[in-house]
């Protein structure tokens, strides 16, 4: 079965972040998914996304679309990224989850994904 591992932890502006540090986390991250990709649990892939202030949020309700600025939620901790893994269950999909670099500093969400081919 498939789940998303959801990445979330607070927003750090480019410019704070120090080349050395920003070199340390990129090589976690690179081992954590080599590991996942040695384990044959990272079918699909991740992504790492841009800060939440390129975000649009957009609305189509009764014929007419918003569009604004930023993201919908006010929160203190914002998506980052996230990987798709094959997992048995979800019990393998969360110990996979906390091996990942993120879990040190902010909060990983781990999701089924739902399989809409099974679904006939």
């Amino acid at each position: 079965m498939k789940y998303a591992v959801l990445i979330y932890s607070q927003e750090v502006p480019a410019d704070q972040v120090s080349p050395e540090e920003f070199g340390q986390v990129m090589a976690e991250y690179n081992a954590y998914t080599a590991m996942l990709n040695e384990k044959g649990v990272n079918t699909d892939g991740g992504e790492a996304l841009h800060e939440t202030k390129t975000a649009k949020s957009v609305r189509a309700q009764n014929g007419k679309t918003q569009v604004t600025d930023g993201p919908f939620a006010e929160t203190k901790e914002a998506l980052g990224g996230f990987y798709i893994l094959n997992c048995k269950d979800m019990d393998e999909a969360v110990e996979y989850a906390a091996k990942c670099p993120g879990a040190k500093w902010g909060t990983i969400e781990v999701r089924p994904v739902v399989d809409f081919s099974q679904a006939q």
